[in-house]
């Protein structure tokens, strides 16, 4: 044998890397059990809202002047204290006034806040606080407004907020159906009651502007969650036809390829908000924004958790009740996601409908490179790409 005849050795085949959580996050890839592990998520919303609930019966709302009625006197703080502003309340027999000092672009001031008085005890400290600071009447600003128009506000808002109920459940039950509709009203009522008690415990100022600011984030919340919906929606129409998975498989398999846009849109939507309320509220004094920006942003949190672990275990919980689902259940068990996504979850031959596998764990194992039966679809139902033919 010559040298000629030797042979160079082949080098070993390189493995491709498996691709990062981001990759696999980024293309739907990802395979979180989220219909499987949702007492978790039930459970963490449960104690969340039982802490807001005993907050809520214990230390109540710290609602605005707009809400329970009053005065509030501002008075420009260079000269004067918060001290000694509440010693010239206690003189005129108010007792019970919240004073705080406001920061903007006009300087300091203090602003004290009481329940209804008389207009002589009115005029009597807004003339002492002038002294006090030594500035003109002028100077200080004086509001009142009275309870009815304080209730009025209140009955205004819970109105806003049952027109809101109501139009979201007309509408997903039109639109989808009727358990689509409940459990998005459970994940807004969730939203809600988070959100109030976070504003309880730790007694943030209640005010029209957080009103506006719940409301907005409910739409918020809404539209996450149809986005998810969506998607179950039309998964279920085409995999749930063959009756070979359960629809615990096509929400986790939705879920999953929508992570990463849920994900998105809450942190696009977080973002300008923290900056709202950090630059603007803190670091420049807008205190005008605080209420409405702290609102937001507790919103758009629970929002974003209630759309993946409230609202979409809820609609598998009742849709898994129903008779043709149930039965699914009982016969393939407990939840898996169908696929190891995108080649081992549908055989579809082309021009039927699709015919979903359930994986399983030697199917899941299978070679990431092993092609598809010729004339199979997708996960999503759709035909394969044409190979290109070799040039001999």
């Amino acid at each position: 044998m010559t040298d000629l005849d030797v042979r160079p050795e082949q080098p070993d085949p390189i493995e491709p890397r498996e691709a990062g959580l981001l990759h696999r996050l980024y293309h739907g890839e990802t395979h979180f059990d989220f219909v499987g592990k949702r007492r978790i998520g039930f459970i963490i919303s449960g104690v969340l809202i039982l802490i807001s609930l005993l907050s809520l019966f214990t230390r109540e709302l710290n609602l605005g002047i707009e809400f329970d009625g009053g005065v509030a006197w501002e008075v420009p703080a260079a000269n004067t204290s918060v001290d000694e502003t509440r010693s010239t309340l206690e003189r005129f027999g108010v007792s019970d006034a919240k004073i705080q000092t406001l920061r903007g672009s006009g300087g300091e001031r203090i602003r004290a806040q009481a329940g209804p008085q008389t207009g002589a005890t009115s005029s009597g400290v807004r003339q002492a606080l002038a002294e006090n600071a030594q500035v003109d009447i002028g100077e200080v600003s004086f509001t009142s407004i009275g309870p009815t128009w304080g209730d009025e506000i209140t009955r205004k808002a819970l109105r806003a907020l049952v027109f809101f109920f109501i139009a979201i459940t007309l509408y997903i039950t039109i639109r989808f159906e009727w358990r689509m509709a409940l459990a998005a009203l459970a994940a807004v009522v969730h939203d809600v009651l988070i959100s109030v008690g976070v504003y309880s415990i730790f007694g943030f100022e209640v005010s029209p502007a957080t009103v506006i600011a719940f409301l907005t984030i409910l739409g918020f919340s809404l539209y996450d969650t149809i986005v998810v919906f969506d998607k179950v929606h039309e998964n279920s129409r085409r995999i749930l036809a063959t009756g070979r998975a359960t629809y615990g498989d096509v929400v986790n398999l939705s879920m999953n390829q929508v992570m990463a846009r849920s994900l998105n849109t809450s942190i696009c939507a977080v973002l300008p908000v923290l900056s709202l309320l950090i630059v603007g509220s803190i670091l420049m004094g807008a205190t005008a924004l605080q209420g409405f920006s702290l609102a937001l942003l507790v919103g758009l949190i629970t929002g974003a958790y209630s759309s993946i672990f409230i609202a979409t275990p809820i609609l598998a919980v009742l849709k898994e009740r129903e008779p043709r689902y149930r039965a699914l259940k009982e016969r393939y068990g407990s939840t898996t996601i169908l696929s190891t996504l995108p080649a081992a979850t549908a055989v579809a031959t082309v021009g039927t409908a699709a015919s979903p596998v359930r994986t399983t764990p030697s199917a899941a194992s299978a070679a990431p490179g092993a092609a598809s039966p010729a004339g199979t679809g997708t996960a999503l139902g759709h035909p394969p790409r044409p190979r290109k033919k070799k040039k001999r």
